[in-house]
C-alpha cells in the first residue's frame, strides 16, 4: 500500500483491515532475532512480506520483549537508516518505524519513512508526539504498563480493559494538544505488553470496546508468549495457528490493523473473516451450494 492510500485507509470508516509486517533488525527480539541484521537480508524479508499480502513494514532496532536492554538513539539510527533508504528505493510502500525515540523517529522520518510505532504511546520521549504533529505523520499509540526491564513484575488492574482504553484515551488527548490531527492517530491495546495471558485473553474478548475511541485499532498478538501458554507451544515459530485465531477474533471485532510475523497465512485469514462479514456485498449470499 502507498503512503497516499494509507492516509485514505486511516480516514475511511468502512475498510479491510491491513497487515502490518514485522521487520525486526535487532540481535535479541523474542521470535526472529538477528535474521535480518544485514541490508540485504532485511530488504529481503521486506520483499517477501510485500509480495505475501504486507499492507505496511514495521520495523523496529529495539527489541520490547521483556528483560531487553535498551538501545541507544545511535546504534537504532545505525540499523535502521539503512534499511529505510534501501525499502524507500523499491517505492510504493509505506515502511513505519518502532520506536519510542524522536531522535531515531525524526533521522527515519528525514530518509522517507512515512510513519511511527510508538510503544510508549509518546511517554518516553516529550518530543515524540509534537514531532508527529510538526510532520504530520501518522503515529501508533500504544498501552504498555512498565519497560522492557520491568515487563516481567507481576502486573495487576481492577479493570484491564476500561484502564487500557482510559491511557488510550488520555494519550489521544496529549497527541491532540500536542497538535496531531485526529486521523494521525492509530491506538493500539498492547497486548502483552505488561499483561497476564488473562488479562491479554480479556482484551481480546472486549476488543470492540476499544474501537469506540473512534481511532483506527493497530492489534500485535503474532507468536507471543500468552498463546504459547494456551497452546503448550514453546518455540514463537510454532505459535501460527494460535496467532491465527487471534487474527480472525480481532479482525471480527473492529481491529483495522494486524501486526504480524507471517504474513502470507495472516493474509489469507484476514480475506476469509472479511468475505464471511461483507458476504452479501461481494456476492456470496444467496444460498448457492458450494463444495
Amino acid at each position: 500500500m502507498t503512503p497516499l492510500k494509507f492516509r485514505d485507509f486511516l480516514q475511511t470508516p468502512i475498510r479491510q483491515p491491513l497487515i502490518m509486517g514485522i521487520l525486526n533488525v535487532t540481535p535479541d527480539s523474542f521470535s526472529d532475532g538477528g535474521q535480518f541484521l544485514s541490508v540485504p537480508a532485511a530488504v529481503l524479508a521486506a520483499r517477501s512480506m510485500v509480495d505475501a499480502g504486507a499492507d505496511l513494514i514495521d520495523i523496529g532496532a529495539e527489541s520490547t520483549r521483556p528483560g531487553a536492554v535498551p538501545v541507544p538513539a545511535i546504534e537504532q539510527c545505525r540499523r535502521l537508516i539503512p534499511v529505510v533508504q534501501a525499502l524507500r528505493s523499491l517505492g510504493g510502500l509505506t515502511i513505519s518505524i518502532d520506536t519510542t525515540s524522536s531522535e531515531v523517529a525524526r533521522a527515519c522520518l528525514d530518509e522517507g519513512a512515512h510513519m511511527v510505532n510508538d510503544t510508549s504511546a509518546g511517554m518516553n520521549d516529550a518530543q515524540m508526539l509534537p514531532l508527529i504533529a510538526d510532520r504530520k505523520v501518522p503515529v501508533v499509540l500504544m498501552h504498555n504498563q512498565g519497560s522492557p526491564a520491568t515487563l516481567e513484575a507481576p502486573p495487576a488492574y481492577s479493570d484491564v480493559v476500561a484502564e487500557v482504553k482510559r491511557f488510550l484515551r488520555e494519550r489521544l488527548d496529549a497527541a491532540r494538544q500536542a497538535g496531531c490531527a485526529d486521523e494521525q492517530i492509530i491506538v493500539d491495546p498492547g497486548i502483552g505488553f505488561g499483561k497476564t495471558t488473562a488479562h491479554n485473553i480479556q482484551l481480546l474478548e472486549r476488543l470492540s470496546e476499544i474501537t469506540t475511541l473512534g481511532r483506527p485499532v493497530l492489534l500485535g498478538t503474532s507468536r507471543k508468549r500468552f498463546i504459547g501458554e494456551i497452546t503448550h507451544t514453546d518455540a514463537p515459530v510454532d505459535r501460527v495457528f494460535g496467532t491465527a485465531a487471534t487474527i480472525a477474533w480481532g479482525v471480527a471485532n473492529g481491529a483495522d490493523i494486524l501486526r504480524v510475523h507471517d504474513v502470507g497465512p495472516m493474509k489469507q485469514v484476514v480475506q476469509m473473516i472479511c468475505a464471511i462479514q461483507f458476504s452479501r456485498k461481494n456476492g456470496f449470499a444467496g444460498g448457492e451450494r458450494g463444495l
